[in-house]
């Protein structure tokens, strides 16, 4: 029996229809696959207004003093231009585009931040700035132990570094160590300060109270017992 025309109509009507699905359908897949990783990161870069890449991860503690040596990247939202790596150089100073010679040792990151923010208010509105430290190369990045250790030296400082990993650092006490007339010299405010640490009730007792969390900077004297 003959279709009539209305049936073949109809028929190629579905198949029109299908073809077309299927061409949507494969041009979706082709411009997924023409959206690398790389050009996706683009793209959101462009939609966040230009932003630019994402700040790096601290290697130190948001207490940490920015000191000679030391390199930091300087994170200005919506601003990529402006945005750079730098080192803290021996006078202390750093330069980035639009703010020289800006005092950079002595602060911390977030300090350091709002002064660049108040020079940059000249020239951008409403400006945020993160600054962060990539590469902690000054001795305010280090902790010390001297005196009656098996190795004293100066250590790298790490977020979460505690006096007893500084002590089995270097080897731990000499025979001749007097351990629980030990002391913590930090420097806050510009001013020293001394923090008793008894080691030997930590090392021979298991007191955990004497187990302080270190700064950068810190120094663990241990003396010598008196004969």
């Amino acid at each position: 029996m003959n279709e009539t025309p209305n049936a073949s109509c109809t028929a190629a009507t579905m198949i029109s229809a299908r073809v077309e699905r299927w061409l949507v359908l494969a041009l979706a897949v082709l411009c997924c696959a023409a959206l690398s990783p790389g050009r996706a990161a683009e793209a959101g870069d462009a939609s966040a207004g230009g932003a630019g890449p994402a700040p790096a991860k601290s290697v130190v503690s948001p207490d940490y003093i920015i000191g000679p040596g030391d390199t930091l990247q300087v994170f200005v939202w919506r601003n990529p231009d402006l945005s750079t790596q730098v080192p803290v150089r021996p006078d202390g100073k750093i330069s980035t585009p639009l703010v020289e010679d800006m005092v950079a040792v002595g602060k911390t990151t977030s300090v350091l931040a709002r002064d660049i923010e108040q020079r940059l208010q000249k020239y951008v509105r409403s400006p945020n700035v993160n600054v962060i430290v990539v590469n902690a190369q000054s001795a305010m990045s280090q902790v010390t132990v001297v005196g009656a250790a098996t190795n004293p030296k100066s250590l790298p400082y790490r977020e979460g570094l505690r006096v007893m990993d500084a002590v089995l650092a270097v080897g731990g006490l000499t025979q001749f160590a007097a351990g629980n007339r030990a002391k913590l010299v930090r420097e806050k405010d510009g001013r020293k300060q001394e923090i008793h640490v008894k080691l030997k009730n930590l090392l021979e007792k298991g007191d955990l109270s004497q187990n302080l969390e270190m700064r950068p900077g810190d120094v663990l004297v241990i003396p010598e017992s008196f004969f």
